[in-house]
């Protein structure tokens, strides 16, 4: 299915051609005018403001949404409130993961569900049939995400309520610019952020208003070159690209949290991924590669001759002077410090792993805690 942001002919002015990769069908800002690595110091000092409409909503309302809901994923939706949100885990039947989803509660009978690229669509309409609930894409939404330690500083003056005292994972129905809209506290750069969901048609004005009101404090458009930059710093999976086997289990990256052990009822791959636990074959980690360039994701890692792990994803960080990756790699070799060769198509060079998140290592830009 074909879409198009409203906020195209933005995005133009600004230097994208919006003529590479689509995706979800829509075309993306990848680059604009402006140098990547000034958008990521931007996004680290200042703030950066995204389009990221071309995630995928799907609204499923109704007196059985929340069964259907729970049924989808591995986390118990039962316990989660109105007005927040929750990463979890969707899987399939053998326990392997399917897709990103993040569960949106509005009521005790509507969610949103924000997803990536994968079987969201078809395990809604399996779990869904012969039930009292509605289940729709929501073509008409546009999410617009300030990302940066000034997002709330910027944002704050125009809204009716203490956008501070909103929690990570939480949202609120309000109003910016007098057009109705939900804010929530999260985002995908490992800063501080908010995320606006707001109407197509209202999309270009809050777009220019916030630009509007952010200049003073630096605030730039940033392009998605710059967003995967600063999500492999921070170390943020992304669907598909960080499960690339096709049969890649939450425990094997780190997503543990994902899958709620303790839930009462059934959900897709409920018996698979609880027989699974502690038989992984792979471990996520961070590596640091000794190469003044990027090095190319799906590149053999080596280790005493042998291959053990691939490369999932990569980018070369200015803003932290390194060369970083992501890796799935043979669990005997993940410890920190471990030595391994990374031989790619262009690039070859040495490695070793490393802590993550790259960035932010104790995550206190998104959770900052009381007297840190």
């Amino acid at each position: 299915m074909s879409r198009n942001s409203i906020l195209n002919e933005r995005h133009r002015a600004l230097g994208s051609k919006l003529d590479g990769e689509t995706w979800n069908g829509m075309p993306i800002p990848w680059s604009y005018d402006s140098d990547v690595h000034d958008e990521v110091v931007a996004v680290r000092s200042k703030a950066g403001l995204y389009d990221v409409s071309a995630l995928n909503i799907v609204n499923v309302s109704g007196p059985d949404a929340e069964k259907v809901v729970d049924q989808l994923v591995a986390r118990d939706i039962s316990r989660l409130k109105a007005g927040s949100s929750l990463l979890a885990a969707e899987l399939n039947e053998a326990g392997a993961i399917c897709d990103d989803i993040m569960v949106i509660r509005d009521s005790a009978t509507e969610f949103r569900l924000s997803h990536g690229s994968g079987k969201t669509p078809e395990n809604l309409a399996k779990l869904a049939a012969g039930l009292n609930v509605k289940v729709e894409p929501d073509l008409g939404s546009h999410i617009l995400s300030l990302q940066g330690p000034k997002s709330l500083e910027v944002l704050n003056p125009l809204l009716n309520f203490d956008l501070g005292q909103l929690e990570y994972f939480q949202h609120r129905a309000t109003q910016i610019f007098g057009k109705n809209v939900y804010i929530a506290r999260g985002g995908y750069s490992g800063e501080l952020g908010y995320e606006v969901y707001c109407r197509a048609e209202d999309a270009v004005l809050i777009w220019d208003e916030i630009l509007k009101a952010g200049a003073p404090l630096g605030v730039i458009p940033a392009s998605w070159n710059s967003l995967e930059l600063t999500r492999i710093e921070a170390a943020l999976l992304f669907f598909p690209f960080e499960m690339i086997e096709g049969d890649t289990t939450p425990w094997e990256v780190n997503m543990g949290w994902g899958v709620d052990t303790d839930k009462p009822g059934d959900y897709i791959g409920k018996a698979a991924v609880l027989a699974l636990k502690g038989k992984e074959r792979l471990r996520q980690v961070g590596l640091i590669c000794r190469s003044p360039v990027a090095v190319q994701a799906g590149a053999e890692i080596i280790r005493e001759g042998k291959k053990v792990g691939v490369v999932t994803s990569a980018s070369y960080s200015r803003y932290l002077m390194q060369s970083l990756a992501l890796a799935h790699i043979a669990p005997e070799f993940a410890a920190n410090g471990t030595e391994v060769e990374i031989k790619g198509k262009t690039t070859s060079c040495r490695a070793y792993v490393a802590p993550i998140p790259f960035y932010d290592p104790l995550r206190l830009r998104t959770h900052p805690r009381a007297g840190a």
